[in-house]
């Protein structure tokens, strides 16, 4: 099975804009059906206090931030209880496509002695809030 999830959405807007949308955390729950908060500083090593939606059940959890590469990348890992059962590597990455066009690609790596068995149940909703997120994203950027 597959352990990585990927998508990627084409978003009319400049790198800047697109940034700014994506790391404005405060305005996520205006704009963001997947995840509806995010709290923290985007700093690498910092930890953040995210809250993720799927159907009626919120979720919160405080990945570390990994990287961050303005207007470029930035990733955090998430543990599911503790490191090494069921681990996320969340990225972002922003590919200049045109003056004013941006590919946005947005996945996660999974591992850990769980990832197998809680990706097949869990699989298909978190690639859906993972597109969904994208399609909000753009609508938002696209916004003048």
């Amino acid at each position: 099975m597959n352990k990585r999830i990927n998508t990627e959405i084409i978003i009319n807007a400049s790198a800047e804009r697109v940034w700014k949308v994506l790391t404005d955390f405060s305005s996520y729950p205006r704009w963001n059906p997947f995840i509806t908060r995010i709290e923290g500083q985007l700093r690498q090593g910092n930890r953040l206090t995210n809250t993720l939606k799927n159907g009626d059940k919120q979720f919160v959890f405080k990945p570390r931030v990994l990287e961050v590469t303005e207007q470029v990348s930035f990733s955090w890992l998430g543990s599911l209880f503790m490191k090494g059962l069921f681990d996320g590597t969340h990225y972002f990455r922003l590919e200049k496509t045109g003056a004013n066009q941006v590919k946005l690609t947005h996945g996660e790596i999974f591992s850990g002695i769980l990832s197998s068995s809680i990706l097949k149940k869990i699989g298909s909703d978190t690639r859906d809030n993972f597109v969904r997120m994208n399609r909000a994203l753009k609508q938002e950027a696209e916004r003048i």
